[in-house]
């Protein structure tokens, strides 16, 4: 986009601008049979305008290179599909397994929760997020929920957890399975309040009669399944637990803009990161922390990408890059302070009308530092380099002064 930006003679900003479908677009009906459901890509672009000082940047520049600095910014705005993906649709492009996602919820006596999902969390906060479902839909306290994962011989058999599909798609199968709770539950109140279950309302952890002061907890209901002594046990089965699937009805899209500034010493063809801006339109956000904490994490990851990692073999292919430190991770000191924000489009075909967050950090920051980078050369006339930007690539192609050295 910045060389056709370059090219053209079109600001940046604007060219993506053009090539943005509108918000009152959607549904957008896209020529390879995906349908975007939602989306507001203006408002991410103006959120990480706004947050990175955009309109700034030329003064900051003009103050590194009196301190003998380069500095450049770059831009990046991006769409991904996630939370996948309908069943059909895999299997006709040849895939051998379904990608539905499954989930038991079972009340205990006590009132208790426990949730066995088909997920799995290495890191993302899964313990958090979904026994926040459990704490809304069912009014639980989240000391008494319980999330059950990654124990093949204890949870239902699940697609498990890739393409920021956990809560899209897993939590969407707990949301049926509350569902399933509470309308059992409400059979079960009916019985013990003695009216009729079209009666029967459920909110914050209470069934009550509607127009009437009677009301039952869901401990009340629960403790009655498992001990039913008084119980329609002609009608219902003891017991409340409750397993459903999902099979998602389309992809989730989630989309957002990350802008980021370097500054290089031409001395050494050293990258720092001085600033990075994410807004990411992520769909509703269930906990702002952990996704704040997952954006962050995928920056860091395309940082690492862009700058630093790669596996270098020798003629005979053998991995030069064999330890961690040959590959170069990122470390701390290769990480600015990391500004996260959030837009929100809800996605219209899930429940929770969430998108996903767990790859939009990695999806928007490498192209975002890369345009940075290749920004501050547009002097040598720089148009592409190749990731990763090392100290030695960046070092040779301002020595040479030409663009030539970009592509070796």
């Amino acid at each position: 986009m910045d060389a056709i930006a370059q090219d053209t003679g079109i600001d940046r900003i604007e060219l993506r601008r053009k090539n943005f479908i509108p918000a009152d677009a959607f549904p957008y009906q896209t020529p390879v049979a995906l349908q975007y459901d939602s989306g507001d890509y203006e408002a991410t672009l103006k959120g990480a305008l706004f947050a990175s000082d955009y309109a700034g940047f030329e003064a900051r520049r003009s103050a590194a290179a009196a301190k003998g600095k380069l500095r450049g910014l770059g831009i990046s705005t991006y769409l991904e599909a996630c939370g996948i993906a309908p069943s059909a649709v895999v299997g006709s492009l040849g895939a051998r397994a379904g990608l539905y996602e499954v989930a038991n919820i079972r009340v205990h006596p006590t009132g208790s929760v426990t949730v066995f999902t088909g997920t799995h969390s290495h890191g993302q906060g899964h313990e958090t997020t979904l026994a926040q479902l459990v704490c809304e839909q069912l009014g639980v306290p989240m000391a008494q929920v319980e999330i059950v994962h990654g124990d093949t011989a204890k949870i239902p058999f699940g697609m498990g957890t890739y393409g920021s599909r956990s809560l899209a798609v897993g939590g969407t199968a707990m949301v049926k399975a509350m569902d399933k709770i509470i309308a059992k539950g409400k059979k079960i109140a009916a019985h013990l309040m003695e009216a009729a279950v079209e009666d029967i309302e459920f909110k914050d952890n209470v069934f009550s009669v509607a127009g009437t002061d009677k009301t039952k907890t869901l401990a009340d209901i629960s403790l009655a399944a498992y001990v039913p002594h008084n119980y329609p046990i002609d009608e219902l089965e003891p017991g409340l637990d409750e397993t459903a699937f999902y099979d998602p009805k389309n992809f989730t899209f989630p989309g957002g803009c990350h802008i980021a500034e370097v500054e290089i010493d031409p001395e050494t063809g050293v990258v720092t990161v001085i600033n990075f801006t994410a807004v990411d339109d992520v769909g509703r956000v269930i906990n702002p922390m952990i996704v704040e904490g997952q954006i962050q994490g995928g920056v860091a990851q395309g940082i690492g990408q862009a700058l630093l990692e790669h596996a270098v073999y020798d003629k005979s292919g053998q991995l030069l890059s064999g330890s961690m430190m040959d590959y170069t991770m990122p470390r701390a000191d290769n990480l600015p302070n990391i500004s996260v924000g959030t837009e929100t489009t809800l996605c219209t075909h899930n429940p929770l009308g969430v998108k996903g967050c767990g790859e939009v950090g990695a999806i928007g920051s490498p192209p975002a530092i890369i345009n940075a980078v290749v920004d501050a050369l547009k002097q040598y006339g720089v148009r592409h380099i190749n990731m990763p930007a090392t100290p030695e690539k960046i070092w040779s192609i301002i020595q040479a002064g030409r663009p030539a050295a970009a592509a070796e």
